[in-house]
């Protein structure tokens, strides 16, 4: 018998719900801090220069990604080794915690250099949460869904971690209704961590009437949930890393370097910022219906779709982009591949968790995901930055290319009976 086969139908919808929410209350935490800290960096870095205040700051908001391995190390061998619904219970605690804890964290006035060292700590611990959501939440979402759905289930878990990334840059867009630039820079910032961690504690009620029976079904496997389990489907974990180290790129390259990019082509900032928010609100639509599309073509099929036209499409529009400077025909370009990239982002979680049995399910998935993106998504944008202070920003696209080879000989290699199966 499969985890959460008998569930019945009402129970995998409010499970999908439960599990979906505290995903996006994840991530919605995760991205505030990036979006916020231009506004209260001053509080935590003794530098005079606001942009070495920044640096400072983002230092931290890197560190967290770092994190991230651990993380899935750590909450995905909870997971496979007592239950999906436990470790997803810990792990928004531990969200919570963290952003409670910047809300009300004294600054540098107060507490000197111990400001920027408990933001640090705040910051390690949200990586912790945020790292273990990831392969929970795409094993769980996959356990749930009934066969013939869980494109369409599993889709909901890259729909609500983007959600997570409006939602924030929303949330200041609207207490800027209310507070000026100032006000913001004062006490606004901390309204927002703490809506976080309040949010956090609400899915932490919606998360304890979740379905689930994966308890019991893993005490069946010895060794679950431990790396000595995992070393048995290491060419499940390189399938992963070799996919993830070009879709992960691939997936900041359109989401996030696109604004930096239009930026230093000379397109004002807040026209970029519309531009991309835009982008997104068309990523996160279509990205349910490409879940659906895929159980009809398939996963590999529909990663394949995607990685190609990375491969061969990314850079001669990045290219176009650079001719243009009419905010329309870049809103198009840059939606254009934001639709694309729905073929990956409906299947990023499920066609892991179909590669690694139940008891190492969460760890496989969470672990090898999360080491490619920490090596190669998270540094997408400073790697492109370095080769265009250098002149030669064509090689990065060349570096990129050659990771997206990597990715669609993996998708390639993805064997057509898996384990989920």
């Amino acid at each position: 018998m499969s985890i959460n086969e008998n569930i019945s139908h009402s129970k995998r919808i409010s499970s999908v719900i439960a599990a979906s929410s505290g995903n996006l209350v994840e991530w919605f935490d995760f991205y505030i801090y990036g979006f916020a800290a231009v506004y209260f960096a001053h509080n935590f870095s003794d530098a005079s220069s606001p942009i070495v205040q920044q640096i400072a700051v983002f230092g931290v908001f890197a560190a967290g990604f770092l994190m991230l391995p651990i993380g899935s190390m750590i909450f995905g061998s909870i997971a496979d080794k007592i239950g999906r619904k436990s470790s997803m219970v810990v792990s928004i605690v531990f969200m919570a915690l963290g952003s409670f804890t910047i809300a009300f964290l004294p600054g540098k006035d107060i507490i000197g250099d111990f400001a920027i060292l408990l933001l640090l700590a705040a910051r390690l611990v949200q990586g912790l949460a945020v790292g273990g959501e990831y392969g929970i939440a795409a094993a769980y979402l996959s356990e749930v869904a009934p066969k013939g759905k869980r494109g369409l289930y599993s889709s909901f878990q890259y729909f609500t971690l983007i959600g997570g990334q409006l939602l924030a840059v929303a949330s200041i867009s609207f207490l800027f209704l209310f507070f000026s630039v100032e006000q913001m820079q004062e006490f606004g910032w901390r309204i927002l961590f703490f809506t976080g961690g309040i949010l956090a504690l609400i899915s932490l009620l919606v998360r304890t009437f979740m379905s689930d029976d994966s308890s019991e079904e893993l005490k069946k496997y010895k060794d679950r949930g431990s790396f000595k389990a995992l070393l048995q489907s290491w060419k499940s974990v390189l399938l992963v890393l070799g996919i993830t180290a070009g879709c992960s790129p691939a997936y900041y390259i359109i989401t996030v370097y696109s604004k930096v990019f239009m930026i230093n082509n000379g397109i004002d900032s807040h026209i970029a910022n519309n531009i991309m928010l835009g982008a997104l609100a068309v990523l996160f639509i279509v990205v349910p219906f490409m879940g659906a599309l895929s159980d009809k073509i398939g996963l590999k099929t529909s990663l394949l779709i995607f990685c190609v036209f990375a491969f061969f499409g990314i850079y001669p529009l990045f290219t176009l982009m650079k001719e243009t400077y009419n905010p329309l025909f870049l809103f198009i370009i840059i939606a254009f591949m934001c639709f694309m990239l729905g073929f990956y982002s409906a299947v990023a979680g499920i066609f892991k968790t179909t590669l690694f049995p139940p008891y190492v399910r969460a760890l496989g998935t969470g672990f090898s995901y999360t080491i490619g993106a920490a090596l190669f998504g998270g540094s997408a944008n400073y790697v492109a930055l370095q080769f265009k202070e250098r002149g030669i920003e064509y090689a990065f696209f060349i570096y990129f290319g050659i990771l997206m080879f990597i990715a669609i000989i993996c998708v390639i290699l993805i064997p057509k009976k898996r384990e989920l199966d």
